[in-house]
């Protein structure tokens, strides 16, 4: 009774029109509709050159979505949390990935219908359950391992599906953020100081936001965000706003994208919603060619044998993944590379440096960096000496898949699930 009644209150939020042609599969408290199942659909048979209207296709993506729903619910129940910087970098990747695919900030923005701030909202919340759901699975599965027989085992099985193993480049990079000057930051923190002051004399905050706003998605609405929860601003920009009272104007407030000015609008339950005017700090031009000389420098020291490129890694990479591992960026086939990187690996000789270059890394983080490549592996029939560990890395996989297969149909035992097509 209890599952029903959860049922019946999902629905009731629904206007009778999704109720009736959009819901296509009920998971715990989650729906999956139509619309959704349409665009995995598409996505899915784009990719893979299929057909869309493919029944057994479209078979596949709702069990997939489904699975998903199960591995979120699951994740709930084991009580597992994200953090908003999880989130944050999560999303900037996915953003990165998208703007490489459809080919520019413009492109993506254009498809969406949206600017990149207002995709970035729409995204968080799926992008905190996929994180979740990833979470969940790797406690599970984390700790699975593969010995030399099972391998072994696996290798003289598979081998001769395994075909060739592309060439393969081993490389480091050293990267700088160019940061913008303290001149321009204090500039773009003094313009929203003399924002909020002219609000505070009576100005209309609609207005300023449609003349000064750095946030293309709010500025035209007048810098109105809407109603959101917890969890999908900046949490420099949350505490602010959250502690606003109705109509109340905070001070200048700090985030990773600049700094703004909020006005709390309306609260209803643990949702608020709020207007605010960005101001963003851009890189300037100086910036950027402090960058390039500051590497220039290290690349010249390495050449000269001063220091090594991992101790300069280690002392100067604003890329803090991989700074602490001499900047090693790790193992990659050709076709995992861009054709920027991979046209600067190719010109380089084992042990060579190459020269800055600049490097997206997102849609509001760049920098640029210098490249080392530490080994070349040229094209070659697998065998376990050159590849063990890709060979067991891939023992492994197989492993997990048979190992969440199980789990997976346990889960479904225990929660609750429903087609609805």
């Amino acid at each position: 009774m209890k599952k029903i009644a959860l049922i019946i209150l999902l629905i009731t939020g629904l206007n009778a029109q999704e109720v009736l042609e959009r819901i296509v599969a009920v998971v715990d408290n989650e729906v999956i509709l139509k619309s959704e199942l349409d665009y995995q659909v598409t996505v899915a048979a784009a990719r893979g050159g299929l057909k869309a209207d493919d029944p057994e296709l479209q078979k596949k993506i709702l069990n997939q979505l489904i699975e998903e729903k199960l591995l979120y619910a699951q994740a709930e129940l084991d009580s597992i949390t994200v953090s908003n910087e999880e989130v944050e970098a999560q999303l900037e990747n996915q953003l990165g990935f998208f703007i490489q695919q459809f080919g520019s900030r413009e492109r993506l923005e254009q498809v969406y219908g949206m600017s990149i701030d207002k995709i970035r909202r729409e995204l968080r919340d799926g992008v905190r359950k996929n994180l979740m759901a990833q979470m969940v699975q790797n406690k599970k599965f984390g700790n699975v391992d593969a010995t030399r027989r099972e391998v072994e085992e696996f290798f003289n099985t598979y081998q001769d599906s395994l075909g060739l193993v592309p060439e393969k480049f081993k490389i480091s990079h050293i990267f700088i953020n160019p940061k913008a000057t303290e001149k321009l930051k204090n500039e773009a923190r003094n313009l929203a100081q003399s924002l909020l002051d002219s609000l505070k004399a009576g100005a209309d905050f609609s207005k300023l936001a449609k003349q000064f706003s750095d946030d293309p998605g709010s500025a035209a609405q007048g810098g109105n965000l809407g109603y959101v929860k917890r969890g999908v601003f900046f949490p420099e920009f949350e505490a602010a706003a959250f502690s606003l009272k109705k109509g109340e104007l905070s001070g200048v407030v700090e985030s990773p994208v600049g700094f703004h000015v909020i006005q709390l609008l309306d609260r209803r339950g643990e949702s608020i919603n709020t207007r605010h005017i960005l101001i963003k700090v851009k890189p300037d031009d100086e910036a950027d060619l402090k960058a390039i000389e500051f590497l220039t420098e290290i690349r010249d020291s390495i050449i000269k044998g001063e220091k090594s490129f991992s101790y300069f890694a280690k002392k100067y990479s604003d890329d803090k993944e991989t700074a602490p591992f001499g900047g090693e960026l790790g193992l990659f086939e050709k076709g995992q590379l861009d054709k920027p990187l991979l046209d600067q690996v190719y010109k380089l000789n084992e042990g060579e440096v190459g020269f800055p270059k600049r490097l997206e890394l997102d849609p509001v983080t760049y920098g640029y960096h210098i490249v080392k490549l530490e080994k070349r592996i040229p094209e070659h029939k697998a065998n376990l000496e050159m590849d063990y560990e890709e060979i067991k890395r891939l023992t492994i996989m197989q492993k997990r898949s048979k190992l969440y297969e199980k789990w997976i149909d346990e889960i479904k035992n225990d929660i609750y699930w429903e087609i609805r097509i």
